[in-house]
């Protein structure tokens, strides 16, 4: 507001001596080097190779790069702003490729294109349409329905149901406050906010091995609006559910069904990325809570092959833990040349384990890879996102009362499809189609990644 006086003061002093005239230089985002959709799925560097962008962006403002932090700007005693000296508060920095211009920018400099937004688009349309909007229930969503191939009632979690459809509203970077959903998102959050107790928790019912999914899920929700918005008013429930999770934390250092119970990788990776979206709005989370994670991470490697992860100490190692695993020892500081970390994520971006309908369907083992693959960049990424960018968008329901979600029993029966059902695999879906701008790459050095 000081600076609008400012400026509007010395317009009307300068009206009154003379004329002045300004003109802007018009630049379109498909003008910008890196809004281009490529034929390698991450791009080239030979822009003289790139095709054409399938869709246009050209009312976003102009990002020139996406993954810097946005600059401060001061008013100087002329009227003038320039950029600030002070560092640029970090909150939020992995969750602004969500902003439009970013969003578009980082679309084309990651192979997103308008096909994957177009289905992205959709999903959250068929969201839209199936979130409660009268009764005790409004603004929540349910597993079980109204919608097709549902879960069965007596295992419904209309908890974890609504952070899962908010968490798919805010990876495109609606809020609250803006975004065409944002009446969906401040309806939802209305709901979800008065599940939470005074100790944190916002699981009171349903199976108990929900318990602790249903927190995790919670948690990156409310750590990611508060981180993107800055609004005060979420800070005081996400330090409490972040609190309720450190307090359970199991001896074992993870964390499983019921608080300081027994651990297992599964229920431990969205705790902790509760925990990393806590710490990407700078709420403060102990050091020795995340090196208690990076024990139990040793427990749960493959014997004398960190590279591969079992769901629990002793068991065998299965593609979808060993994606969550790699996942987890990336956020914990693990090298991009890790051998390990390279080992495994060569295994899981081979032909034979990239997205596939036809073979072997798993959603909750997609979304993970496609964060680790996207974390890795360069040739991993490039092989992963080949296939997903193709098959997810290809498979979406494009008629009828479904429009936009993914069926979870066709063509093919998906793993968890009598767990979650219709929304579950909508949503991982989605959040797997938001991964060009959902979070920043963890290695990129304008961002700080190790």
């Amino acid at each position: 507001m000081a600076v609008l006086i400012v400026l509007g003061l010395l317009v009307g002093h300068m009206s009154r001596e003379t004329r002045i005239s300004l003109d802007f230089e018009t630049v379109s985002a498909e003008e910008l080097g890196d809004q281009l959709e490529f034929d390698s799925p991450l791009g080239v560097e030979d822009v003289e190779t790139a095709e054409e962008m399938a869709f246009s962006l050209s009312e976003l403002p102009e990002v020139r790069d996406p993954l810097a932090a946005p600059q401060m700007l001061e008013l100087q005693p002329d009227g003038a702003l320039t950029p600030s000296e002070i560092d640029v508060p970090q909150i939020g920095l992995a969750l602004t490729g969500r902003e439009a211009g970013r969003r578009a920018s980082l679309l084309g400099r990651y192979g997103g294109d308008g096909r994957t937004e177009n289905a992205v688009d959709k999903g959250l349309d068929w969201l839209a349409q199936n979130q409660a909007k009268t009764g005790p229930d409004a603004g929540s969503w349910s597993l079980s329905g109204p919608f097709r191939d549902g879960v069965s009632r007596n295992y419904d979690n209309p908890v974890a149901a609504t952070a899962m459809a908010l968490l798919a509203f805010q990876g495109r970077g609606n809020t609250h406050k803006k975004g065409p959903y944002r009446e969906n998102v401040a309806a939802g959050w209305r709901w979800l906010l008065e599940q939470q107790d005074g100790d944190g928790s916002f699981f009171h019912e349903g199976p108990m091995n929900h318990r602790f999914y249903t927190q995790g899920q919670c948690t990156i929700a409310l750590c990611e609006l508060y981180g993107m918005t800055g609004d005060s008013r979420f800070l005081g429930p996400a330090e409490q559910a972040v609190k309720y999770c450190l307090r359970s934390q199991s001896g074992e250092g993870g964390w499983k069904y019921v608080p300081a119970g027994r651990s297992d990788l599964s229920v431990t990776g969205w705790i902790l990325m509760g925990l990393q979206s806590a710490r990407m709005a700078k709420i403060e989370v102990p050091e020795d809570c995340l090196q208690r994670v990076e024990r139990f991470l040793d427990r749960v490697a493959a014997e004398d092959d960190a590279s591969r992860y079992c769901y629990e100490p002793g068991k065998m190692p299965s593609r979808s833990m060993t994606a969550e695993g790699l996942l987890c020892r990336q956020y914990l500081g693990w090298a991009r040349d890790d051998p390990r970390l390279v080992e495994g994520v060569e295994w899981i971006t081979q032909p034979e384990n990239l997205v596939n309908f036809d073979d072997g369907r798993d959603v909750y083992y997609w979304y993970y890879a496609t964060q680790v693959a996207h974390h890795m960049e360069g040739e991993y990424w490039q092989r992963w996102n080949r296939a997903m960018k193709q098959v997810l968008p290809q498979q979406q329901v494009q008629r009828g009362r479904e429009m936009g979600s993914w069926d979870p029993v066709n063509p093919t029966r998906d793993q968890w499809a009598s767990y979650g059902g219709r929304l579950y695999v909508t949503c991982l879906s989605i959040y797997m189609l938001e991964v060009y701008y959902r979070h920043l790459p963890l290695y990129t050095k304008v961002y700080g990644g190790k």
